[in-house]
């Protein structure tokens, strides 16, 4: 039996730490709303965007050139050839907490947090509202755990997970939405709570 190349080091999936200018860009509503939009479907056109945010398409493609500018999306392979061009998003990892601290990049750092966490919290809703308890496909997964971690357990507790969530984003690229495959969504969160009164 072939065996196939691990995933992780042949195909690992394209992330980035965006430049402070990059953040200062994408921090506009309507380009968040459209890269959320794109991780939502996989992949879309400047029309599509703009039939489903209610703009123009004059305005959801001079955004998304704005987004491919600073790397924060790219062509689909998949649609190539088309009448249009078809944009998927690329990852991209935010982890300076310096740029919160600096005075030109702390408004764009925290309307990028508050828009993930807008946008997951939105995310989470819409599953729960379409939630059919008889109908085992719509089922999810909710699970949290609290822990007593130092700083470099919780890093290493991060980076264990991400890889479990890379391999398996790696395998499922090129795959459509069928009778038998749905898109999933997973949201990985390691954070530290925030102090007890008395104890900062």
């Amino acid at each position: 039996m072939e065996s196939k190349p691990h995933p992780e080091v042949d195909e690992p999936t394209k992330r980035f730490a965006p430049a402070p200018a990059a953040l200062k860009a994408f921090a506009h509503p309507l380009r968040m709303a459209m890269y959320a939009e794109l991780g939502r479907v996989g992949s879309a056109t400047a029309s599509q965007l703009a039939r489903t945010l209610g703009e123009s398409s004059g305005q959801t493609s001079y955004h998304l050139r704005q987004l491919e500018r600073h790397g924060f999306i790219e062509d689909d392979p998949s649609h190539a050839g088309g009448r249009e061009r078809w944009w998927r998003p690329v990852g991209f990892e935010v982890t300076d907490s310096g740029l919160l601290n600096d005075p030109d990049t702390a408004g764009p750092t925290r309307a990028l947090l508050e828009s993930v966490i807008a946008e997951r919290a939105a995310t989470l809703s819409a599953w729960y509202s379409s939630l059919k308890p008889d109908q085992p496909d719509t089922l999810g997964l909710i699970s949290s755990a609290s822990m007593n971690l130092s700083a470099e357990e919780a890093e290493e507790l991060a980076a264990q997970l991400a890889k479990v969530i890379e391999i398996y984003s790696v395998q499922a690229r090129d795959r459509e939405v069928s009778d038998s495959v749905r898109r999933f969504r997973v949201h990985l969160d390691v954070f530290p709570l925030a102090a007890e009164p008395g104890q900062d």
